[in-house]
């Protein structure tokens, strides 16, 4: 990066009042609005980006929170060559019944843990676990994956994978001091058109990256905020109170940082996030809360806005748009768009152009997916026909990710997993960071995680299986 663009940029922050929260270990450290700047010298420990843990030819798997997600996320494990469920653990013990009873025609048998709000340590404690998989209420994943690591463990984690920026550096130092993986579940990376565009920007199809969309927006408002039956103590809900920013950015950042390389020979650098007032949670608050009395504690509550965007630089100069939207009618909208020197592509429905004459045809169109369908894509689809016991007709949750059987397979083979902690705790710093720039009104630098290593690491997804792998069946 030349000389003069950095100075431009610092002086641009300077006059914004963020400058500094970039540095390593620097940041805001709560997310409740308040800026707090860590002034902690890191240092790299252990680079965890392409490291190969020990092989494991069974990987006995625990499930912590076992909800909507999490028992969809007991299924889909249990339905994967060499996994053994061997614990799973939820405050109500008629989940726990359900999700055990949900694999027993897969030979599985899980020792129960409930009630006890505690109980998650103990199972993070046993000596017979090697991968504990954490799919509870957003404030839990931070620690319970931490715990997990210290105590020998692989995480996986649901998204978002930290809340603050002191825990997105947890994560990290503990994952580098204990040599313990912390994947976060985006299962948008693998597989379908997120793969094939990501094979043709490695490629060189689009030509330099210049520009990329993503987002999570589709309509939650009454089937699951207001919905009193689908989260814990409506823990979601919650989370939707006196917080104003990006509050779930991975679906749509994360197959951007893959295809920009973040991490890996770019680096997310600095941003802004702008939040719409609240147009419909509020409302829709009152309208309920007159015949649920569930619902009365949340009349006047400071809602976030419906729409958040969030703005990105990275080192190399490309742009990153992210928005939020959860409480509108609009629909689902992930990863979107992905601009080159030579080309884009625009997703829903897939399309193409390499000129401003307009898209290319749809037959063109076609034939360059099968070009650049990658072969990570081929075997998961070949395994899954194989496949006999596979539900396939049931809700996404429930049904085997390539995200989830990639990261079994690696760990039987003892390959580099295809994302790790610095994926995680990036992806994840953009929601406290979107929070102080809303507040602030401000663009605010973004922690660099890898400590200057990205500049040097490897690149991640192995999406052709060149370093092997994919052997790994669906049962």
């Amino acid at each position: 990066m030349d000389s003069n663009r950095n100075n431009n940029r610092r002086d641009f922050i300077k006059k914004t009042g963020a400058l500094g929260l970039g540095i390593a270990g620097a940041g805001v450290m709560n997310v409740s609005g308040q800026q707090k700047v860590d002034k902690k010298k890191r240092k790299q420990v252990f680079n965890m980006s392409g490291y190969v843990a020990p092989k494991l030819d069974a990987v006995r798997v625990a499930v912590i929170g076992l909800g909507n997600r999490g028992s969809g996320t007991v299924r889909r494990l249990a339905s994967i060559q060499g996994v053994e469920v061997k614990a799973l653990c939820d405050l109500e013990a008629d989940r726990v019944k359900k999700a055990a009873d949900s694999i027993k025609h897969l030979g599985h048998k899980p020792d129960s843990y409930s009630g006890d709000r505690d109980a998650w340590k103990k199972v993070c404690e046993r000596n017979d676990i090697d991968l504990v998989a954490v799919v509870t209420p957003w404030h839990l994943h931070t620690p319970m994956c931490v715990y997990a690591m210290e105590h020998d463990k692989h995480a996986y984690v649901e998204l978002p994978a930290a809340q603050t920026i002191k825990e997105c550096w947890q994560l990290v130092e503990t994952s580098e001091k204990t040599k313990k993986h912390c994947v976060q579940m985006s299962s948008n990376c693998h597989g379908g058109l997120h793969a094939v565009v990501l094979n043709m920007a490695r490629e060189g199809f689009f030509g330099e990256l210049i520009h990329a969309e993503g987002a999570y927006i589709h309509d939650l408002l009454m089937r699951y905020l207001f919905d009193r039956d689908m989260y814990h103590n409506l823990w979601r809900l919650r989370e939707n109170t006196g917080r104003h920013g990006s509050l779930y950015p991975q679906h749509g950042l994360v197959p951007i940082m893959q295809m920009m390389d973040i991490n890996y020979g770019d680096q997310m650098d600095y941003m802004a996030s702008i939040s719409t007032a609240d147009f419909t949670m509020g409302k829709t608050a009152r309208e309920v809360a007159s015949t649920e009395k569930a619902f009365e504690p949340f009349v006047g509550k400071d809602f976030r806005g419906n729409m958040n965007t969030t703005v990105i630089r990275t080192i190399r100069g490309r742009s990153i748009m992210i928005q939020h939207d959860v409480t509108s009618p609009r629909p689902d909208v992930r990863f979107d768009l992905l601009s080159g020197s030579k080309g884009i592509f625009k997703a829903r429905p897939g399309r193409i152009a390499t000129s401003h004459d307009g898209w290319i045809p749809e037959e063109e169109f076609n034939a360059l997916v099968d070009k650049y369908t990658p072969e990570i894509n081929k075997r998961f689809e070949e395994l899954t026909k194989q496949a006999e016991q596979i539900d396939k007709r049931g809700h996404s949750y429930y049904r085997v990710s390539p995200t989830d059987w990639r990261l079994i397979d690696c760990l039987r083979n003892g390959l580099p997993m295809d994302m790790d902690v610095y994926e995680a705790a990036s992806s994840s710093a953009i929601i406290p960071l979107s929070e102080w720039s809303v507040e602030k009104r401000s663009a605010v630098e973004i922690p660099d995680f890898t400590n200057g290593a990205w500049k040097t690491n490897p690149r991640g997804m192995d999406i052709n299986l060149e370093k092997g792998g994919g052997n790994t069946k669906l049962v």
